[in-house]
């Protein structure tokens, strides 16, 4: 998927307007990347790490997990729009796509203000 079209699909909450068909596929994918744990604390470090990018040799530390499956894991974030990568000299560098995760944010967001400390 590209970023256009995870942007596409995230121009408007979904408690203000319904979702189209394509909209939902396109979220539910992006979605499905950050269901898994593993995805879903590389994408924490790699944004929380100094200058914002980072390349697996930073982050295989953080896991009992192979090389070839963290690779995997960036792959997966880096289809679904999350991540870019750029080579530097050997490394392959990742960062996180700002723009989409605050797009992905204004599709959950309430179509009203929900006041501090209201449960559901």
């Amino acid at each position: 998927m590209s970023k256009e079209l995870v942007l596409e699909a995230c121009e408007t909450s979904l408690a203000r307007e319904p979702l189209s068909a394509d909209q939902a596929g396109e979220l539910a994918r992006v979605f499905k990347a950050l269901g898994d744990p593993v995805r879903l604390r590389l994408l924490s470090l790699i944004a929380s790490h100094e200058g914002g990018e980072a390349c697996v040799c930073d982050l295989t530390d953080a896991f009992e997990l192979t090389g070839p499956t963290i690779s995997h894991h960036l792959k997966v974030l880096r289809e679904a729009g999350l991540v870019t990568s750029s080579k530097k000299g050997t490394w392959v560098m990742y960062k996180v796509d700002a723009k989409v995760l605050y797009r992905l944010s204004l599709v959950l967001a309430p179509g009203e203000a929900v006041p501090m400390g209201a449960g559901a």
